[in-house]
């Protein structure tokens, strides 16, 4: 077959993703591993040696990343929102297109996990601790801190209807337009493994453009790439949760949250971690996926009993209709005075959701098969926002209720007085009733989220750096999740907060086109999908 045939034939629809390459023909296998050649290599050292780098020189990491953050989140603002924008509405049109039909897997596919088991690890992989840590900062923050300068698009809280603008801007980060990002990855990885049976690796997604040549260093290039960002993204939610566990230790047991305490948390959790990678994929994160939503459900439960249910359910309807009236606006980069919110904190998350991207796409990519695309787009996309809007409309609403009552001095010192991040969610639950037990129990859930970030992240880029095996010797993801730990560390003592948000910003902005890319050759994929049907 004619290497560029497809590229000749300007009919998608007969193009052919047939190769000859076979999985793994690459890889090395000194002392017993199984490891993509140079991919992995190139990977580790550079990792390692940032890792060696960052911790020599902690103050010139702190003083780099504390300039590198901001100056990428203003200069590339447009970018990054524009392309955002882009992908979000090319996964809400393959839910009404006609490939929307097209099963993963091929017409005969059956799902491997039951639908609560799936929804279950795709949530927990995607959001991470993140709604632990920011369901209570982010809202209290734009509604209060630098004296309203954070407010999303200036709106004036002050005004009636415009209480719980803070909530209504929290939305739009953890909303529809994350979640496209992960939707988007995941499918075009789902497509090219399961139904045009490529390697379950980022690169197999361009065949359609490079052709065989995806198999050489543009490949390289491509998945080393999707290392880097992957790691960094991890490590940044890695690092915010050792923060907030620190916190959470100093709330209920007294523990002074030194460097020296964080570091030794990170370093218990990874070895928690390596325990569930060696439990494998059923018994590890799964069993422990399903516990944390468990627990998660049951926090959530208890807080929207205690702080009104009726309250609770008027105010996120509520905020819903202001999230999708005010969504064009937050969604447009240009002319923006609201500067604070805008670059301090959306250009930033688009970068860190495009950096997790690889992590959770791929993950869910392993665990979508037999699902078709509208499934797998409205579950990975709909539902998603549903649930964070409404965990971060009951934490943060109850939160800003609280204030405006003259309450909450716990929230009010860590958020506005102060910026401790780590410790809003437990000022927030001191107000509530039984406080030495959920506090206890939030710590644990903390720990459980970080654990199943570590070793579904240790999974992907393992996967990656053995050319897409999904049964590479289990020493690797051991190797992987102890350096992931590294890095954390080696960036929280190199810089704290801002240096894992550089990092994840680094590496997101550059992945930014490569997920844009990979749209368009999912579009042809699936457009070839459906001729076959």
């Amino acid at each position: 077959m004619p290497e560029n045939k497809k590229m000749l034939d300007p009919d998608p629809r007969v193009w052919d993703f047939e190769t000859e390459y076979e999985l793994g023909q690459d890889n090395i296998r000194p002392f017993g591993l199984d490891i993509h050649n140079p991919v992995f290599l190139i990977s580790s050292i550079l990792i390692a040696g940032f890792v060696l780098i960052a911790l020599a020189n902690q103050e010139a990491a702190a003083a780099f990343f504390g300039w590198l953050r901001p100056w990428l989140t203003s200069t590339f603002d447009w970018f990054l929102v524009l392309s955002v924008d882009a992908i979000t509405l090319f996964c809400l049109a393959l839910i009404i297109l006609p490939v929307g039909s097209v099963r993963i897997g091929g017409k005969d596919a059956k799902p491997d996990y039951s639908y609560a088991g799936w929804i279950a690890m795709m949530f927990a992989a995607g959001i991470g601790i993140g709604l632990l840590f920011f369901g209570v900062l982010e809202p209290v923050y734009y509604n209060f801190s630098e004296g309203g300068g954070a407010r999303p698009l200036g709106i004036d809280i002050n005004e009636p209807g415009n209480e719980y603008i803070g909530i209504v801007g929290t939305i739009h980060h953890w909303g529809l337009e994350g979640w496209a990002v992960y939707a988007a990855v995941g499918l075009s990885l789902a497509i090219f493994c399961y139904n045009l049976e490529l390697p379950l690796t980022l690169r197999s997604a361009f065949y359609p453009i490079l052709g065989e040549r995806v198999w050489g260093w543009w490949g390289h290039a491509i998945d080393t790439l999707a290392v880097f960002a992957t790691l960094f993204g991890l490590t940044t939610s890695l690092g915010l949760g050792a923060q907030q566990v620190a916190a959470g230790l100093y709330e209920v047991f007294g523990i002074e949250p030194t460097p020296t305490v964080v570091v030794l948390l990170i370093i218990g959790i990874t070895a928690i971690a390596l325990g569930s990678v060696l439990l494998g994929m059923d018994a590890g994160v799964k069993r422990l996926s399903e516990i944390n939503m468990v627990m998660a459900v049951g926090l959530f439960v208890f807080v929207i009993l205690v702080t009104g249910i009726g309250t609770a359910i008027a105010r996120y309807f509520s905020v819903m209709v202001d999230y999708v009236q005010l969504l064009p606006a937050l969604s447009n980069p240009f002319g923006r005075e609201d500067t604070s919110y805008f670059h301090g904190w959306t250009t930033f998350y688009w970068a860190w959701w495009i950096a997790w991207s690889p992590f959770v796409g791929m993950f869910i990519a392993r665990i979508s098969k037999g699902r078709t695309v509208r499934e797998f787009v409205l579950c990975a996309l709909i539902a998603p926002t549903a649930v964070c809007a409404l965990w971060m409309s009951t934490f943060g609403g109850g939160a800003i209720d609280m204030l405006n009552a003259g309450g909450a001095e716990g929230v009010k010192a860590t958020v506005i007085d102060s910026y401790k991040p780590e410790g809003a969610l437990f000022g927030f639950l001191k107000e509530l009733p039984l406080y030495s037990i959920v506090a206890p129990i939030s710590l644990v859930l903390i720990v459980i989220f970080f654990v199943t970030s570590s070793d579904s992240g240790s999974l992907v880029i393992d996967t990656i750096t053995a050319g897409g095996k999904m049964d590479a010797p289990v020493i690797q993801r051991v190797f992987w999740c102890t350096l992931e730990g590294l890095v954390a560390i080696a960036l929280l003592l190199g810089g704290g907060l801002s240096a894992l948000q550089g990092a994840a910003v680094s590496t997101g902005i550059p992945f930014t086109l490569v997920v844009l890319m990979m749209c368009y050759c999912l579009w042809l994929a699936l457009r070839a999908e459906r001729a076959k049907m």
